[in-house]
């Protein structure tokens, strides 16, 4: 789904139509149908519309609307730069709300009525969890401001089919290496938590074993 409607389909039928003498923002406003058809074909098969699906919708209806009445191509190739800004102050907004969008999207990814949505969503009672998330949360939102302030430089410093071609691969580029930051950081904090679990039962331990009995009685022998 994702090599034929959003990187290998959109950047081939961009190269045939501007082969066949069309215009590039033709070309970019029909090549830009097929990742729009393939969030339409995961919401008819999930039968649902996720957020995300809404904000790359978003952004590739407002590149097309710039593309058709300015004519400019490269105001058509900074609808990507859209959902990812659109993202990243949702992720920083919500900092202020009781559970910040990252925990919500993973909730919602998990099923919240899956074994693992319910753990997840069990686990949201511990501190260490909550500060856990809130921080991946922070990273992804500066991550995704970055992606989008980089996506603007290609556009204003490339030729068309380059920042095509680059706003193709660079959300997989930035989606991939956070995720793998967060499953090293997640994994971390698991470990962490675990230690200090375990460092806290010793201390109980210890603290029951030398509290729990009464001193014998002078004289007495064991």
């Amino acid at each position: 789904m994702i090599i034929v409607f959003d990187l290998g389909g959109p950047l081939l039928a961009y190269g045939l139509l501007r082969s066949a003498g069309m215009s590039a923002v033709a070309a970019l406003v029909i090549s830009g149908v097929l990742p729009a058809l393939g969030i339409a074909m995961g919401a008819m098969v999930d039968r649902r519309l996720d957020v995300l699906g809404v904000v790359v919708l978003a952004g590739l209806v407002v590149g097309t609307v710039l593309g058709l009445t300015t004519h400019n191509a490269r105001l058509y190739l900074l609808d990507g730069s859209v959902p990812s800004a659109l993202f990243a102050v949702g992720c920083l907004l919500s900092l202020r709300l009781r559970q910040p969008l990252i925990f919500r999207l993973a909730v919602e990814i998990l099923g919240p009525d899956t074994p693992k949505g319910r753990d997840v969503i069990a686990a949201w009672r511990y501190p260490g969890f909550r500060r856990a998330f809130r921080i991946i949360t922070v990273v992804w939102g500066a991550g995704y401001l970055v992606e989008a302030a980089v996506r603007v430089v290609i556009v204003e410093t490339t030729s068309t089919g380059i920042a095509l071609l680059c706003s193709k691969l660079l959300p997989y580029v930035f989606v991939l290496s956070l995720s793998a930051w967060t499953l090293v950081y997640g994994e971390h904090e698991k470990k962490k938590a675990e230690r200090d679990a375990t460092a806290s039962q010793g201390t109980t331990t210890i603290m029951s074993t030398t509290t729990g009995a009464p001193p014998a009685p002078p004289g007495h022998r064991a």
